[in-house]
């Protein structure tokens, strides 16, 4: 077994294509914790997951997967990790039985029995072909293989998407209990953030490729804070102190990235707390800097 600190280490990662650059993009997972990767639809994440798994080739930068190189260590990485993918990549004739007789001859550490516990617990019929399972089954189908042979770091892209929220809570059950097992990882790609909300330690966001934010979540929580005042009071705040504003009839409400900074200087007008959601909202529309 390799040491390692950070379950995942990217550093300057680039790859270019016709009209999308992912853009010297640099974060590391802790080991033992969940990093949410947050951004819009194409916006870099699946891009960067796929440069993780070696799917594809970066043009620049380098790539440690638990403290072993993905390129020259793929193999053995491969063995260690698991991955979910918003759509399911078994085929529908396959069935849960099927799958295990697959996967065991994949992993090594392939456990058979607890495949089939999952199974039970998540209502998966194991002698049903997946061609009649709902989505939500077919997600749940992939978590539990994804967690039946040991692995030390799940990386999971969009896992959660057009899930119910019922379902949604199972799965994220399921990945806290993941990680009281030891010094296990998550890598979480979502633009579900109320999801990394309640779940994720650290957060990551990307947008047009390139990465705006990366840090643990509450300090990344505790750093932002909305400003809300009239649109003459708008007037006496100053530009570098907001990301964006969205402007309505009503008033104007501004993105801070320093509440402390916020807080002395704005003293008089009201400064509330935010969310991930309303924090990428507001730095995806960072160029326009006032929206409605």
């Amino acid at each position: 077994m390799t040491d390692y600190e950070n379950a995942i280490e990217i550093s300057g990662l680039t790859k270019k294509y016709d009209g999308f650059t992912l853009d010297n993009v640099s974060f590391s997972v802790p080991k033992g914790s969940i990093m949410g990767f947050i951004g819009q639809n194409g916006a870099g994440k699946t891009t960067t997951i796929r440069a993780l798994l070696n799917i594809i080739k970066n043009d620049g930068g380098s790539i440690k997967l638990l403290g072993l190189d993905h390129i020259r260590d793929e193999y053995d990485i491969k063995e260690r990790i698991a991955v979910v993918f918003d759509e399911l990549p078994f085929h529908d004739s396959f069935t849960g039985a099927a799958l295990s007789k697959m996967f065991a001859g994949l992993y090594g550490a392939w456990d058979e029995k607890r495949f089939f516990a999952l199974c039970d617990r998540f209502g998966l019929p194991t002698k049903k072909k997946l061609a009649k399972f709902s989505k939500g089954m077919k997600m749940k189908m992939q978590i539990a293989t994804a967690l039946s042979h040991n692995a030390e770091l799940l990386i999971m892209d969009e896992a959660t998407t057009g899930l119910d929220p019922v379902v949604r809570n199972e799965i994220l059950d399921m990945f806290r209990e993941y990680l009281m097992a030891g010094d296990k990882s998550i890598l979480m790609s979502s633009h579900i953030t109320s999801d990394l909300e309640k779940i994720a330690d650290c957060v990551t966001f990307i947008d047009k490729g390139k990465i705006l934010l990366t840090g643990y979540k509450d300090d990344v929580l505790d750093s932002h804070a909305m400003i809300k005042c009239s649109k003459v009071d708008m007037k006496n705040i100053a530009p570098e102190d907001y990301v964006s504003a969205r402007i309505s009839d009503f008033g104007a409400e501004l993105l801070t990235a320093d509440r402390a900074s916020a807080e002395k200087k704005y003293s008089g007008i009201a400064i509330e707390k935010t969310t991930l959601e309303e924090i990428m909202l507001f730095y995806v529309n960072r160029e326009k800097k006032e929206w409605s």
